[in-house]
Protein backbone atom coordinates (compact mmCIF):
# COMPACT_ATOMS: atom_id res chain seq x y z
CA UNK A 1 0.00 0.00 0.00
CA UNK A 2 1.01 3.23 -0.77
CA UNK A 3 1.65 5.77 1.90
CA UNK A 4 1.66 9.08 0.68
CA UNK A 5 -1.99 8.13 -0.88
CA UNK A 6 -2.96 7.68 2.71
CA UNK A 7 -1.65 11.00 3.56
CA UNK A 8 -3.61 12.38 0.50
CA UNK A 9 -6.94 10.56 1.42
CA UNK A 10 -6.46 11.78 5.15
CA UNK A 11 -5.67 15.62 4.28
CA UNK A 12 -8.80 15.22 1.98
CA UNK A 13 -11.13 13.72 4.36
CA UNK A 14 -10.27 15.75 6.99
CA UNK A 15 -11.99 18.83 5.02
CA UNK A 16 -15.21 17.06 5.58
CA UNK A 17 -17.06 18.36 9.07
CA UNK A 18 -19.09 16.09 11.50
CA UNK A 19 -21.83 14.35 9.77
CA UNK A 20 -25.06 13.96 11.19
CA UNK A 21 -24.81 10.59 12.98
CA UNK A 22 -27.28 7.87 12.81
CA UNK A 23 -27.30 4.21 12.50
CA UNK A 24 -26.07 3.17 9.16
CA UNK A 25 -26.45 -0.05 7.70
CA UNK A 26 -23.87 -0.39 4.52
CA UNK A 27 -22.65 -2.29 1.93
CA UNK A 28 -19.40 -2.44 0.76
CA UNK A 29 -18.82 -4.35 -2.60
CA UNK A 30 -16.12 -4.86 -4.27
CA UNK A 31 -13.69 -2.12 -2.88
CA UNK A 32 -10.17 -1.43 -3.35
CA UNK A 33 -10.07 1.80 -1.61
CA UNK A 34 -7.44 1.95 0.97
CA UNK A 35 -8.94 4.47 3.10
CA UNK A 36 -12.63 4.17 3.59
CA UNK A 37 -14.31 7.30 5.71
CA UNK A 38 -17.96 5.70 7.34
CA UNK A 39 -18.79 8.86 9.92
CA UNK A 40 -17.73 11.75 12.06
CA UNK A 41 -18.86 12.25 15.11
CA UNK A 42 -18.38 14.19 18.32
CA UNK A 43 -18.72 11.85 21.76
CA UNK A 44 -19.22 12.48 25.47
CA UNK A 45 -17.45 10.71 28.31
CA UNK A 46 -20.17 7.91 28.25
CA UNK A 47 -19.75 7.47 24.15
CA UNK A 48 -19.78 4.34 22.01
CA UNK A 49 -19.06 2.70 18.81
CA UNK A 50 -21.17 -0.36 18.71
CA UNK A 51 -20.15 -1.96 14.75
CA UNK A 52 -21.00 -5.38 13.24
CA UNK A 53 -19.56 -6.30 10.47
CA UNK A 54 -20.39 -9.57 8.37
CA UNK A 55 -20.50 -10.99 5.02
CA UNK A 56 -16.67 -10.61 4.20
CA UNK A 57 -15.18 -11.66 1.40
CA UNK A 58 -11.43 -10.58 0.47
CA UNK A 59 -10.39 -11.32 -3.36
CA UNK A 60 -6.83 -10.65 -4.31
CA UNK A 61 -5.02 -10.73 -7.61
CA UNK A 62 -1.87 -11.66 -5.85
CA UNK A 63 -1.12 -14.26 -3.36
CA UNK A 64 -3.62 -14.36 -0.02
CA UNK A 65 -3.33 -11.18 2.03
CA UNK A 66 -2.29 -10.95 5.95
CA UNK A 67 -5.79 -10.60 7.29
CA UNK A 68 -4.21 -7.82 9.89
CA UNK A 69 -3.72 -5.12 7.00
CA UNK A 70 -7.70 -4.94 7.12
CA UNK A 71 -9.43 -2.91 9.86
CA UNK A 72 -11.21 -0.16 11.49
CA UNK A 73 -9.80 2.51 13.11
CA UNK A 74 -10.79 5.96 15.06
CA UNK A 75 -8.44 8.64 14.59
CA UNK A 76 -9.83 12.45 16.28
CA UNK A 77 -8.74 15.68 14.63
CA UNK A 78 -6.08 16.76 17.25
CA UNK A 79 -4.21 13.66 15.97
CA UNK A 80 -4.60 13.71 12.33
CA UNK A 81 -1.95 15.79 11.50
CA UNK A 82 0.30 13.89 13.89
CA UNK A 83 -0.55 11.00 11.93
CA UNK A 84 0.11 12.38 8.30
CA UNK A 85 3.22 14.21 10.08
CA UNK A 86 4.27 10.38 11.22
CA UNK A 87 3.29 8.64 7.43
CA UNK A 88 5.52 11.68 5.76
CA UNK A 89 7.78 10.53 8.37
CA UNK A 90 7.90 7.09 7.61
CA UNK A 91 7.72 7.66 3.91
CA UNK A 92 10.97 9.98 3.88
CA UNK A 93 13.21 8.06 6.55
CA UNK A 94 12.13 4.58 6.09
CA UNK A 95 11.81 1.65 3.07
CA UNK A 96 8.42 0.07 2.89
CA UNK A 97 7.48 -3.25 3.49
CA UNK A 98 6.68 -5.08 0.46
CA UNK A 99 4.06 -6.93 2.21
CA UNK A 100 2.52 -3.30 3.45
CA UNK A 101 3.10 -4.36 7.03
CA UNK A 102 5.11 -1.39 8.20
CA UNK A 103 3.54 0.62 5.66
CA UNK A 104 0.04 0.64 7.19
CA UNK A 105 -1.98 2.70 8.67
CA UNK A 106 -3.06 0.54 11.25
CA UNK A 107 0.74 0.88 13.09
CA UNK A 108 0.70 4.45 12.94
CA UNK A 109 0.84 5.51 16.65
CA UNK A 110 -1.53 8.12 17.05
CA UNK A 111 -4.52 6.17 15.28
CA UNK A 112 -6.92 4.22 17.34
CA UNK A 113 -7.00 0.64 15.95
CA UNK A 114 -10.76 -1.34 17.06
CA UNK A 115 -10.28 -4.34 14.88
CA UNK A 116 -8.75 -6.32 11.75
CA UNK A 117 -9.94 -9.23 9.85
CA UNK A 118 -7.95 -11.30 11.94
CA UNK A 119 -10.66 -10.59 15.00
CA UNK A 120 -13.62 -11.99 12.45
CA UNK A 121 -14.94 -15.54 13.17
CA UNK A 122 -13.18 -18.20 11.61
CA UNK A 123 -16.39 -19.86 10.57
CA UNK A 124 -18.03 -18.55 7.45
CA UNK A 125 -20.21 -16.03 7.11
CA UNK A 126 -17.50 -14.46 8.64
CA UNK A 127 -18.28 -11.25 10.98
CA UNK A 128 -17.67 -9.67 14.06
CA UNK A 129 -19.90 -7.54 16.82
CA UNK A 130 -18.65 -5.64 19.12
CA UNK A 131 -19.65 -1.93 20.92
CA UNK A 132 -16.31 0.28 21.42
CA UNK A 133 -16.35 2.55 25.04
CA UNK A 134 -14.65 6.25 23.66
CA UNK A 135 -11.99 6.51 26.92
CA UNK A 136 -11.26 10.10 25.76
CA UNK A 137 -14.10 12.38 24.82
CA UNK A 138 -13.07 13.88 21.44
CA UNK A 139 -14.37 13.82 17.60
CA UNK A 140 -13.30 10.94 15.94
CA UNK A 141 -13.88 9.91 12.22
CA UNK A 142 -14.20 6.04 12.02
CA UNK A 143 -12.48 4.40 9.18
CA UNK A 144 -11.62 1.25 7.62
CA UNK A 145 -7.72 1.15 6.32
CA UNK A 146 -7.69 -1.74 3.36
CA UNK A 147 -3.39 -2.04 3.48
CA UNK A 148 -3.13 -4.81 0.83
CA UNK A 149 -2.16 -3.32 -2.16
CA UNK A 150 -4.27 -5.00 -4.98
CA UNK A 151 -6.83 -6.03 -2.90
CA UNK A 152 -10.83 -6.04 -3.10
CA UNK A 153 -12.72 -6.24 0.39
CA UNK A 154 -16.74 -7.06 -0.25
CA UNK A 155 -18.64 -6.53 3.55
CA UNK A 156 -21.88 -5.87 5.39
CA UNK A 157 -21.01 -3.13 8.01
CA UNK A 158 -23.63 -1.99 10.68
CA UNK A 159 -22.63 1.53 13.01
CA UNK A 160 -24.19 2.94 15.54
CA UNK A 161 -22.59 5.97 17.26
CA UNK A 162 -23.76 7.54 20.28
CA UNK A 163 -23.43 8.77 23.75
CA UNK A 164 -25.31 7.68 26.96
CA UNK A 165 -27.06 9.61 29.11
CA UNK A 166 -26.70 9.30 33.55
CA UNK A 167 -30.53 8.20 33.05
CA UNK A 168 -29.09 5.57 30.07
CA UNK A 169 -30.55 7.93 26.90
CA UNK A 170 -28.84 7.01 24.10
CA UNK A 171 -28.34 10.33 21.88
CA UNK A 172 -27.69 9.63 18.11
CA UNK A 173 -26.98 13.25 17.94
CA UNK A 174 -22.88 14.28 17.77
CA UNK A 175 -22.33 17.11 20.60
CA UNK A 176 -21.97 19.79 18.56
CA UNK A 177 -25.30 18.93 16.83
CA UNK A 178 -27.53 17.98 19.90
CA UNK A 179 -28.60 21.65 20.81
CA UNK A 180 -29.53 21.48 16.26
CA UNK A 181 -33.37 20.54 16.49
CA UNK A 182 -34.27 23.57 18.92
CA UNK A 183 -32.41 25.69 16.98
CA UNK A 184 -34.37 24.37 13.97
CA UNK A 185 -37.26 24.41 15.82
CA UNK A 186 -37.33 28.42 17.53
CA UNK A 187 -36.86 29.94 13.59
CA UNK A 188 -39.66 27.89 12.35
CA UNK A 189 -42.04 29.24 14.85
CA UNK A 190 -40.12 32.84 13.61
CA UNK A 191 -41.28 32.06 10.08
CA UNK A 192 -44.99 31.11 10.90
CA UNK A 193 -45.28 34.41 12.24
CA UNK A 194 -43.00 36.06 9.65
CA UNK A 195 -45.55 34.52 7.44
CA UNK A 196 -48.54 35.27 8.91
CA UNK A 197 -47.52 38.67 9.41
CA UNK A 198 -46.86 39.31 5.78
CA UNK A 199 -50.18 37.77 4.36
CA UNK A 200 -52.56 40.08 6.39
CA UNK A 201 -50.02 42.97 6.51
CA UNK A 202 -49.34 42.76 2.55
CA UNK A 203 -51.69 40.52 1.18
CA UNK A 204 -54.71 41.49 2.59
CA UNK A 205 -54.43 45.40 3.99
CA UNK A 206 -52.35 45.88 0.97
CA UNK A 207 -53.92 43.81 -1.38
CA UNK A 208 -54.89 46.54 -4.21
CA UNK A 209 -51.22 47.36 -4.04
CA UNK A 210 -49.77 43.39 -4.41
CA UNK A 211 -48.09 42.03 -7.05
CA UNK A 212 -47.91 38.77 -8.36
CA UNK A 213 -44.29 39.03 -6.83
CA UNK A 214 -45.63 39.08 -3.53
CA UNK A 215 -47.74 35.69 -4.14
CA UNK A 216 -44.82 34.11 -4.73
CA UNK A 217 -42.79 35.90 -1.87
CA UNK A 218 -45.35 34.31 0.61
CA UNK A 219 -44.81 30.91 -1.12
CA UNK A 220 -41.21 31.37 0.22
CA UNK A 221 -41.86 32.23 3.39
CA UNK A 222 -44.18 29.41 3.70
CA UNK A 223 -41.79 26.71 2.03
CA UNK A 224 -38.99 28.05 4.10
CA UNK A 225 -41.08 27.26 7.28
CA UNK A 226 -41.99 23.97 6.55
CA UNK A 227 -38.63 23.43 5.81
CA UNK A 228 -37.24 24.06 9.41
CA UNK A 229 -40.03 22.32 11.60
CA UNK A 230 -39.27 19.30 8.91
CA UNK A 231 -35.27 19.39 9.61
CA UNK A 232 -36.62 20.19 13.19
CA UNK A 233 -38.58 17.08 13.70
CA UNK A 234 -35.50 14.63 10.87
CA UNK A 235 -32.89 16.04 13.31
CA UNK A 236 -35.07 14.92 16.85
CA UNK A 237 -36.08 11.76 15.64
CA UNK A 238 -32.94 10.95 14.42
CA UNK A 239 -31.69 11.86 18.19
CA UNK A 240 -34.04 9.79 19.59
CA UNK A 241 -34.06 6.62 17.44
CA UNK A 242 -30.86 6.61 15.22
CA UNK A 243 -33.25 6.44 12.03
CA UNK A 244 -35.08 10.06 10.17
CA UNK A 245 -38.28 7.85 10.25
CA UNK A 246 -39.47 9.58 6.69
CA UNK A 247 -39.12 12.92 8.17
CA UNK A 248 -35.80 13.69 5.70
CA UNK A 249 -38.30 13.09 2.88
CA UNK A 250 -40.17 16.17 3.52
CA UNK A 251 -37.15 18.11 4.30
CA UNK A 252 -35.73 16.98 1.09
CA UNK A 253 -39.16 18.51 -0.73
CA UNK A 254 -39.39 21.62 1.01
CA UNK A 255 -35.41 22.17 0.95
CA UNK A 256 -36.16 22.67 -2.78
CA UNK A 257 -39.38 24.25 -2.70
CA UNK A 258 -37.07 26.65 -0.82
CA UNK A 259 -34.23 26.75 -2.57
CA UNK A 260 -35.86 27.33 -6.23
CA UNK A 261 -38.48 29.90 -4.88
CA UNK A 262 -35.44 31.64 -3.01
CA UNK A 263 -33.24 31.76 -6.62
CA UNK A 264 -36.29 32.85 -8.51
CA UNK A 265 -37.43 35.34 -6.17
CA UNK A 266 -34.18 37.16 -6.37
CA UNK A 267 -33.86 36.81 -9.84
CA UNK A 268 -37.59 38.37 -10.62
CA UNK A 269 -36.36 41.00 -7.78
CA UNK A 270 -33.65 41.79 -9.82
CA UNK A 271 -35.25 42.11 -13.02
CA UNK A 272 -37.80 44.75 -11.60
CA UNK A 273 -40.76 42.13 -12.51
CA UNK A 274 -44.18 42.56 -11.65
CA UNK A 275 -43.95 46.41 -9.77
CA UNK A 276 -41.70 47.73 -11.93
CA UNK A 277 -42.64 45.80 -15.37
CA UNK A 278 -45.03 43.23 -16.10
CA UNK A 279 -42.88 41.06 -18.52
CA UNK A 280 -39.17 39.76 -18.33
CA UNK A 281 -37.11 40.16 -21.44
CA UNK A 282 -35.03 36.86 -23.43
CA UNK A 283 -32.01 36.59 -21.53
CA UNK A 284 -33.86 37.17 -18.22
CA UNK A 285 -35.84 34.44 -18.82
CA UNK A 286 -32.92 31.97 -19.64
CA UNK A 287 -31.09 33.12 -16.56
CA UNK A 288 -34.53 31.09 -14.75
CA UNK A 289 -34.77 28.27 -17.32
CA UNK A 290 -30.65 27.75 -16.34
CA UNK A 291 -31.11 28.45 -12.68
CA UNK A 292 -34.22 26.07 -11.65
CA UNK A 293 -32.78 23.32 -13.41
CA UNK A 294 -29.60 23.62 -11.65
CA UNK A 295 -31.39 23.88 -8.38
CA UNK A 296 -32.89 20.50 -9.02
CA UNK A 297 -29.35 18.58 -9.69
CA UNK A 298 -28.28 20.39 -7.07
CA UNK A 299 -30.31 19.34 -4.64
CA UNK A 300 -30.55 15.38 -5.85
CA UNK A 301 -26.89 15.91 -4.88
CA UNK A 302 -27.84 17.47 -1.46
CA UNK A 303 -29.76 13.97 -1.30
CA UNK A 304 -27.31 11.65 -2.34
CA UNK A 305 -24.96 13.45 0.17
CA UNK A 306 -27.20 13.78 3.32
CA UNK A 307 -28.73 10.13 3.04
CA UNK A 308 -25.61 8.24 2.04
CA UNK A 309 -21.99 9.47 3.39
CA UNK A 310 -18.44 9.35 2.79
CA UNK A 311 -18.29 5.79 2.19
CA UNK A 312 -19.56 5.62 -1.38
CA UNK A 313 -17.12 5.93 -3.81
CA UNK A 314 -18.71 8.94 -5.87
CA UNK A 315 -19.62 10.79 -2.52
CA UNK A 316 -16.35 13.68 -3.20
CA UNK A 317 -17.90 13.70 -6.63
CA UNK A 318 -21.40 14.74 -5.65
CA UNK A 319 -19.62 17.15 -3.47
CA UNK A 320 -18.12 18.92 -5.66
CA UNK A 321 -20.95 19.29 -8.21
CA UNK A 322 -23.17 20.58 -5.30
CA UNK A 323 -20.33 23.34 -4.59
CA UNK A 324 -20.08 23.46 -8.46
CA UNK A 325 -23.42 24.46 -9.14
CA UNK A 326 -24.20 26.49 -6.45
CA UNK A 327 -21.35 28.73 -7.41
CA UNK A 328 -23.20 28.58 -11.00
CA UNK A 329 -26.66 29.65 -9.29
CA UNK A 330 -24.88 32.26 -7.30
CA UNK A 331 -23.26 34.16 -9.87
CA UNK A 332 -25.94 34.01 -12.43
CA UNK A 333 -28.76 35.33 -10.01
CA UNK A 334 -26.52 38.55 -9.58
CA UNK A 335 -26.54 38.72 -13.61
CA UNK A 336 -30.50 40.21 -13.61
CA UNK A 337 -29.39 43.20 -11.07
CA UNK A 338 -26.27 44.25 -12.85
CA UNK A 339 -28.65 44.17 -16.10
CA UNK A 340 -31.20 46.38 -14.11
CA UNK A 341 -28.43 48.62 -12.94
CA UNK A 342 -26.64 49.38 -16.41
CA UNK A 343 -30.10 49.89 -17.96
CA UNK A 344 -31.40 52.30 -15.60
CA UNK A 345 -27.99 54.00 -15.85
CA UNK A 346 -28.22 54.26 -19.19
CA UNK A 347 -32.14 56.05 -19.22
CA UNK A 348 -31.35 57.94 -16.64
CA UNK A 349 -29.78 60.52 -19.48
CA UNK A 350 -32.87 60.34 -21.61
CA UNK A 351 -36.19 59.62 -20.03
CA UNK A 352 -35.76 63.03 -17.87
CA UNK A 353 -36.94 61.92 -14.62
CA UNK A 354 -33.77 61.58 -12.58
CA UNK A 355 -35.00 61.55 -8.91
CA UNK A 356 -37.08 58.27 -10.10
CA UNK A 357 -33.76 56.53 -11.76
CA UNK A 358 -31.72 58.18 -8.66
CA UNK A 359 -34.24 55.78 -6.31
CA UNK A 360 -34.38 52.44 -8.15
CA UNK A 361 -30.53 52.92 -9.02
CA UNK A 362 -30.22 53.32 -5.04
CA UNK A 363 -32.50 50.79 -4.79
CA UNK A 364 -30.81 47.97 -6.68
CA UNK A 365 -27.11 48.82 -5.51
CA UNK A 366 -28.39 48.34 -1.96
CA UNK A 367 -29.74 44.87 -3.05
CA UNK A 368 -26.88 44.16 -4.74
CA UNK A 369 -24.56 44.31 -1.77
CA UNK A 370 -27.17 42.75 0.71
CA UNK A 371 -27.20 39.96 -1.63
CA UNK A 372 -23.22 39.74 -2.02
CA UNK A 373 -23.25 39.89 1.84
CA UNK A 374 -25.41 37.33 2.30
CA UNK A 375 -23.83 34.56 -0.30
CA UNK A 376 -20.53 35.51 1.08
CA UNK A 377 -22.03 35.06 5.01
CA UNK A 378 -23.28 31.66 4.16
CA UNK A 379 -21.24 29.90 1.72
CA UNK A 380 -17.71 31.13 3.10
CA UNK A 381 -18.29 32.28 7.06
CA UNK A 382 -20.59 29.60 8.18
CA UNK A 383 -17.96 26.60 6.18
CA UNK A 384 -15.24 28.33 8.34
CA UNK A 385 -17.24 28.28 11.43
CA UNK A 386 -17.93 24.45 10.79
CA UNK A 387 -14.42 23.68 10.04
CA UNK A 388 -12.35 26.10 13.16
CA UNK A 389 -15.00 25.69 15.84
CA UNK A 390 -14.79 22.99 18.85
CA UNK A 391 -16.59 20.06 18.10
CA UNK A 392 -18.98 21.03 20.67
CA UNK A 393 -20.10 24.40 19.18
CA UNK A 394 -20.31 22.91 15.80
CA UNK A 395 -23.96 24.40 16.36
CA UNK A 396 -22.99 27.97 16.32
CA UNK A 397 -22.65 27.46 12.38
CA UNK A 398 -26.31 26.44 12.21
CA UNK A 399 -27.52 29.92 14.15
CA UNK A 400 -25.16 32.10 12.38
CA UNK A 401 -26.29 30.34 9.22
CA UNK A 402 -30.35 30.83 10.15
CA UNK A 403 -29.46 34.67 11.61
CA UNK A 404 -28.24 35.66 8.66
CA UNK A 405 -30.92 33.99 6.31
CA UNK A 406 -33.67 35.86 8.84
CA UNK A 407 -32.06 39.45 8.39
CA UNK A 408 -31.61 39.00 4.36
CA UNK A 409 -35.11 37.82 4.36
CA UNK A 410 -36.43 40.63 6.43
CA UNK A 411 -34.79 42.97 4.36
CA UNK A 412 -36.19 41.65 1.00
CA UNK A 413 -39.93 41.79 2.22
CA UNK A 414 -39.65 45.11 3.98
CA UNK A 415 -37.42 46.89 1.23
CA UNK A 416 -39.96 45.40 -1.49
CA UNK A 417 -43.37 45.38 0.35
CA UNK A 418 -46.90 46.40 -1.20
CA UNK A 419 -47.47 49.95 -0.70
CA UNK A 420 -49.01 52.74 -2.27
CA UNK A 421 -46.86 55.39 -2.13
CA UNK A 422 -42.96 53.40 -2.15
CA UNK A 423 -40.46 55.96 -1.14
CA UNK A 424 -37.93 54.47 -3.88
CA UNK A 425 -40.03 55.06 -6.68
CA UNK A 426 -42.39 58.33 -6.01
CA UNK A 427 -40.44 61.17 -5.25
CA UNK A 428 -41.66 64.73 -5.43
CA UNK A 429 -40.61 67.09 -8.21
CA UNK A 430 -38.19 69.42 -5.80
CA UNK A 431 -36.04 66.52 -5.81
CA UNK A 432 -35.78 66.27 -9.55
CA UNK A 433 -32.38 68.79 -9.62
CA UNK A 434 -30.58 66.80 -7.04
CA UNK A 435 -31.00 64.03 -8.42
CA UNK A 436 -29.70 65.04 -11.42
CA UNK A 437 -26.84 66.06 -10.26
CA UNK A 438 -26.42 62.86 -7.87
CA UNK A 439 -26.48 60.71 -10.99
CA UNK A 440 -23.46 62.94 -13.06
CA UNK A 441 -21.40 62.45 -10.16
CA UNK A 442 -22.26 59.11 -8.46
CA UNK A 443 -20.99 56.33 -10.27
CA UNK A 444 -23.41 52.89 -10.15
CA UNK A 445 -21.52 50.76 -11.88
CA UNK A 446 -20.82 47.47 -9.91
Amino acid sequence: MDRASVVHLLLLLSLIYACVAEIKDLKITTDSRSIILFEKFGFTRRGFVDITVSDVSVSSSVSSPDPSLFGFFLLSDEKLIQAIYGSQQEISNSNANPDGDASCILSNLYVNPLFTFRDLSQSPPKSYNRSFPIIHPDEYSLYFANCAAGSQVSMSVLTKMYNVHPDGFRDYLSVGWASVPSIYFCFAVVYVIFFAVWVYFSLWKSRLSAHRIHQIMSGLLLAKALNLICAAEDQHYIRVTGTPHGWDVLFYLFQFLKGVLLFTVIILIGTGWSFLKPFLQEREKKVLMIVIPLQVVANIASVVIGETGPFIQEWVTWNQLFLFIDIICCCAIMLPILWSIRTLRETSKTDGKAARTLAKLTLFRQFYIVLVGYLYFTRIVVYALKTIAAYKYRWVSVAAEEIASFAFYIFIFYTFRPVERNQYFVLDDEEEEAAEVALREVEFEL
